[in-house]
């Protein structure tokens, strides 16, 4: 996770409105040896947590108040090389602190259980019925489901006494641990309890549960280790009702399907269980998932009594949390998860999605004429787990995952949202294969792009902006007046992404301004963006095993810098104009050699794992093909080929079709360039012929015989220039650095590296020199009307 996501994990952020017991700043942000004490302050039925001692007045300052909002002293921006050696260090400081390493760990997934089952001795308790649940939604209806339960109350009063049954004792021995102060002590066993009643109670709860083990902001470290043990492991229901089902489901009993199946399932899961078997028509061998009995009654009328139970909460206003709209929102999708022909169709469209830019990602191939609702047939893949691989191309395939996962997230919009280890698979031949589609979430244009828009703002800390993305991003509901939060919100930042380390953080400062923050304002954490936290810090956890210097921006930057030089959406070109000009509107060349860096570490990354020449679209991104079509003689034999250019990455880039965007993008600064560099040429000559000023020899020609000032005509340069041609510089060295000589500017003069670039010029020449040409004209012009006669 980023810093960000770290300091927000720490339980000082999202749904801290709820009328739950605030826990996590409480207990993973208070050891001694970081943070200060801090104690629980509610407000109108609403808990916070607020530091209790002053901030100290010796904290040191790294920002400067203009208008009330503190600006970074060492310039508005950062280079994103900063930004990771800040996230490190960061890092390594919230590490010290036990109950943050716990946290960190658990959002990482480091915590699950390796066994495919659940401890015998836990019962599944589900709601059997004799009747036909044929009139249950089959999508989420909670007017269809309150007609059926409503007309069943001895079913559902059943249901009430088995989960008071369950629950009461533990809830009981929870209040005699508060009325004795053993809380903490205690707290443990207690979590180990929580989770096996959370097993027995069947698959909504275990859902839930597993929803809450990602959520700091609202379970304890210790609660949130012993849910994510669930990992959906329940105790396997028997095998002959498993082959009932499939019969019932396919129509036909599962011989005539499938020449072998394994015995007893391979791994059972709170919806259903997976057998090993081959397919009887071609004999690939393939994985067989049957849903449990009595799913669809259970899951329903658990809803059903939380559902009702958050109507009578709705009557008490000091209840803030609204549990019908929290169920409502879960329950939607969790009813596509019991749909295994769904499942199918995520599986099958996420592998389209990913196949020609990602080959090196699989996953396993839907058998449609062998899938129904309640039992799906996939491919079968060999592999071990990532998290557990030796591979040496491990942190090559943890690469490819982050671009897998932010293509979902910042392009497709079609996200995995079932993010943990045993998911993410290394198979024989090196490739990542991705499982379980059950449950994907959707994102909205607003939200992809929101994020990328957000990065870029923050980039420039420009935090008048980052507010307002917070609000298309669903942090802060609309209408909320956010004048007020930006001094404590640049505050925050600035202390967090200011050099000089993790040492010159005042943990205890930042913890406290943003538990203000949020007790001032509504933040929480969208439902999706948990997911997104979580898929991060599971493929952080995983590259950390072998490389503790891993930084998840290192891998992030590159995608983002990639989507922005490549999509065609209007907001995302007018973010890439915002992150090289920022908001002065003046052309910044280190942020041009940042992203372009960062596009070329994407290359990289892109073409790793999976086997040499295993490149998918993405790759190709830094791959550019000579052309023959061209206005200016070039020798012939030299370089009209059909082999690709050798040249750096970015040069690719922007000399190749992909680039035109960006090329037009640049077309005014090259040209500035041009301008820049002849006049300061034509003055160097000038200075060498020893022609040192020549404008008092135009100064003697009389007015009345010319009809313009000539020492208008004398080339000069202006402070401007000098900028525009520092800029050149950089530029050019960037990206001769690439080339045959390997030397910047400094290193080789401008006809070598001229002819170094020679065999990307020919198919330019007739898109970009005609417009440079006519743009130059326009600007010389321009300067000379002006100069000579206004």
């Amino acid at each position: 996770m980023d810093a960000a996501a770290q300091l927000v994990y720490c339980g000082i952020d999202p749904m801290c409105r709820s009328s739950l017991p605030y826990r996590g700043l409480s207990s993973s942000c208070s050891s001694s040896s970081s943070l200060k004490k801090l104690r629980i302050r509610r407000k109108n039925g609403v808990v916070r947590a607020i530091a209790t001692e002053p901030k100290p007045s010796e904290s040191k300052t790294t920002t400067k108040p203009v208008n009330g909002i503190p600006k970074p002293v060492n310039g508005s921006s950062m280079r994103m090389q900063d930004v990771s050696q800040e996230i490190k260090r960061v890092r390594a400081q919230m590490e010290e602190n036990e109950d943050l390493a716990i946290l960190m760990r658990g959002l990482r997934g480091q915590n699950l259980k390796d066994s495919l089952f659940a401890d015998d001795n836990i019962k599944l308790r589900l709601v059997e019925v004799d009747e036909s649940s044929e009139f249950l939604p089959l999508v989420y209806d909670p007017a269809s489901i309150s007609a059926y339960w409503g007309k069943r109350p001895r079913a559902v009063a059943t249901r009430i006494v088995q989960l008071t049954s369950v629950a009461g004792g533990f809830l009981s021995r929870l209040a005699w641990d508060v009325i004795n102060k053993k809380v903490k002590e205690n707290e443990v066993a207690r979590a180990i309890e929580l989770r096996e009643i959370v097993t027995s109670l069947g698959p909504a709860y275990i859902k839930l549960g597993q929803a809450l083990s990602i959520r700091p902001d609202i379970l304890s470290p210790v609660a949130m280790v012993e849910l994510q043990k669930l990992c959906d492991k329940v105790p396997s229901f028997p095998d002959d009702v498993a082959m009932a089902l499939i019969e019932e489901e396919l129509g036909e009993p599962w011989p005539n399907i499938y020449s072998e199946l394994s015995p007893s399932p391979i791994a059972a899961a709170s919806l259903g269980q997976v057998y090993k078997g081959r397919l009887k028509e071609n004999g690939d061998l393939v994985a067989v998932k049957v849903q449990r009995p009595f799913v669809l009654e259970t899951v329903t009328v658990d809803l059903f009594i939380i559902r009702n139970l958050g109507l009578v909460l709705r009557k008490f206003p000091q209840i803030s949390i609204d549990v019908v709209g929290l169920v409502d929102e879960w329950a939607a999708r969790f009813f596509e998860e019991l749909d295994y022909v769904n499942e199918g169709e995520n599986g099958t469209l996420f592998a389209e999605m990913m196949k020609k830019d990602l080959p090196q990602v699989v996953v396993p191939k839907t058998y449609s004429k062998y899938t129904s609702r309640k039992v799906l047939t996939t491919g079968w893949i060999d592999g071990e787990k990532l998290s557990q691989s030796t591979a040496s191309d491990v942190g090559d395939l943890v690469n490819v995952g982050v671009i897998c996962y932010l293509k979902q997230l910042l392009d497709t919009g079609f996200f995995h949202a079932d993010p943990h280890p045993g998911n993410l698979i290394r198979t024989p031949d090196g490739k990542l294969a991705v499982l379980d589609f059950g449950l994907v979430t959707k994102l909205t244009d607003d939200q992809k792009y929101g994020m990328i828009e957000a990065i870029s703002h923050l980039i420039h800390r420009d935090y008048g902006a980052i507010v307002k993305d917070f609000v298309k991003l669903g942090f802060i509901p609309d209408g909320v007046n956010l004048q007020p939060i930006l001094p404590v919100l640049a505050k925050v930042f600035d202390q967090a992404l200011e050099g000089g380390g993790a040492k010159n953080l005042n943990f205890q400062e930042l913890a406290s301004d943003l538990a203000q923050i949020t007790f001032d304002y509504p933040f929480r954490i969208p439902p999706y963006f948990a997911l997104i936290i979580r898929a991060i810090g599971v493929l952080e956890g995983i590259a950390l095993v072998g490389n503790s210097d891993f930084a998840i921006v290192d891998e992030a930057y590159p995608y983002i810098a990639q989507r922005l030089l490549t999509d065609e959406s209007p907001r995302l070109r007018s973010a890439l104009r915002y992150t090289i000009y920022g908001k002065s509107g003046v052309f910044d060349a280190e942020r041009f050699i940042d992203v372009m860096q960062a596009f070329e570490n994407f290359i990289t990354a892109a073409k790793s794992g999976g086997g040499e020449s295993l490149n998918g679209r993405m790759a190709e991104l830094g791959i550019l093909q000579s052309q023959t079509n061209s206005i200016i003689p070039f020798p012939s034999s030299a370089y009209q080929t059909e082999q690709p250019i050798q040249t750096r990455a970015a040069l690719s880039f922007l000399l190749s079709d992909k680039g035109n965007f960006f090329r037009e993008f640049l077309l005014d600064e090259i040209v500035k360039g041009i301008d820049a560099l002849t006049r300061e040429q034509l003055v160097q000559i000038m200075a060498f012929l020893g022609i040192g000023n020549a404008i008092p020899v135009f100064s003697m020609v009389p007015a009345a015989f010319v009809p313009i000032r000539p020492a208008a005509l004398v080339p000069y340069v202006t402070e401007e220039d000098r900028i525009i041609l520092n800029n050149v510089q950089k530029i050019i060295q960037f990206l001769a650095a690439g080339t045959a000589s390997n030397q910047g500017l400094e290193g080789a003069s401008v006809p070598r590296v001229i002819q170094e670039l020679l065999p990307v010029l020919p198919g330019l020449s007739a898109k970009v020199l005609p417009e440079i040409l006519s743009r130059l004209t326009s600007r010389v012009m321009a300067r000379l009307i002006r100069d000579a006669l206004l």
